[in-house]
């Protein structure tokens, strides 16, 4: 499918595009290439392909979980800037 240098000219004023001559004939070549392998892949016969979302198997990247024994209180709390009976103090957020 060949593409016009007008068409070339109207997708890029759709596109808020300020474009040379010279850059609307070579989109025009570029776009018309892509265009023309587009209608080469639309041939392949696709039939016997089942519908696939991924075309990469899926797995899980994550690291198993595994218990590990908790942070002691004391040491979590040894830079809190305030603390009271082992817990963050922090200023009210919500007023009575």
């Amino acid at each position: 499918m060949h593409l016009t240098i007008d068409e070339v000219r109207h997708v890029a004023e759709l596109a808020r595009l300020r474009l040379s001559e010279a850059e609307l004939t070579l989109y025009a070549e570029q776009l018309s290439a892509i265009l023309d392998y587009a209608e080469t892949l639309q041939q392949v016969d696709t039939s016997h392909v089942p519908p696939t979302p991924y075309v990469l198997p899926l797995h899980n990247v994550m690291a198993e979980d595994t218990p590990v024994p908790s942070l002691p209180n004391a040491v979590a709390l040894a830079n809190a800037p305030d603390q009271a009976d082992g817990f963050f103090r922090v200023r009210a957020v919500f007023e009575d």
